[in-house]
């Protein structure tokens, strides 16, 4: 019988915090001990705003995604295969995990294309293959896997991590979706910091047109919607600041954060 796939999108504050880093890398290897087969898709974006200042590159955002030219895609693929990827990798393994880095390029894992001229150098999935995600699962490894993809010609594409992680999630026919976030969850007003702790998908459009899912909320929840349309079996919005928030969504106690799903109708909705 094969292992409940688990995927987790793991970026922000979480991974530039050593306590939180531990935390989640903790929870990761803890679900491979419990019989799941977690996957774990992450960011960079700490790290490439980093690298980006000391070039010297202009960074800006369109509709929430990065602009990525040449050059921020020479230093998105140095920070995200030859930083963060080798250290998740090195951290899981020393955890008593076993682990193995992977990008959207291996084995064509994202085909992509370009998804618009406003965008740069960023990539729209047209397909995934998830052979290779499937192979490393299949030898008892925790694929880490970096938010690139190819056009199958040798040009490499920048892809929203959240996009990446959601179409690896269907592919892969994934029990569950985690998103690990900087805030609370999905909230009606980040000031009152009132999290929508269940979202139908079907509310989504009229959230958009009031202004609660915006900025870069947008690809995070169209990935969620997409999942789900998909057969994800549940998508997760969690405040990555609280350690170990994975795991609580396998207790029985209410899991912090937004479920995103289909089963019932929306709570915390104002």
């Amino acid at each position: 019988m094969k292992k409940p796939v688990i995927v987790i999108k793991y970026g922000g504050n979480a991974m530039i915090n050593e306590d939180l880093k531990k935390a989640v890398l903790e929870d990761v290897i803890a679900l491979q001990k419990r019989g799941y087969a977690p996957v774990l898709s992450h960011g960079g974006g700490p790290g490439i705003n980093k690298m980006l200042k000391a070039l010297n590159i202009p960074t800006r955002f369109v509709d929430g995604l990065r602009y990525t030219d040449a050059a921020t895609l020479e230093a998105v693929e140095a920070v995200l295969i030859g930083q963060v990827g080798t250290e998740l990798v090195s951290l899981l393994e020393a955890g008593g995990g076993k682990a193995a880095g992977l990008s959207g390029v291996s084995g064509q894992l994202f085909h992509c294309r370009l998804k618009d001229e406003i965008y740069g150098l960023v990539g729209e999935i047209t397909s995934v293959h998830p052979e290779v995600v499937e192979a490393v699962l299949e030898k008892g490894f925790i694929p880490v896997i970096a938010p690139l993809g190819t056009d199958g010609h040798g040009q490499i594409y920048n892809i929203n991590g959240d996009t990446a992680a959601a179409m690896l999630a269907a592919a892969l026919k994934a029990e569950k979706l985690l998103l690990l976030t900087d805030i609370e969850g999905l909230c009606n007003s980040l000031e009152k910091r009132d999290v929508i702790s269940y979202l139908n998908i079907n509310d989504v459009p009229a959230l958009k047109e009031k202004g609660v899912i915006a900025g870069g909320m947008l690809p995070k929840i169209d990935g969620c919607v997409q999942a789900i349309r998909d057969g994800v079996g549940s998508v997760h919005i969690l405040d990555g600041r609280r350690p170990h928030s994975i795991l609580e969504v396998f207790m029985e106690a209410e899991p912090s954060g937004t479920e995103i799903g289909t089963k019932k109708d929306s709570i915390g909705i104002q």
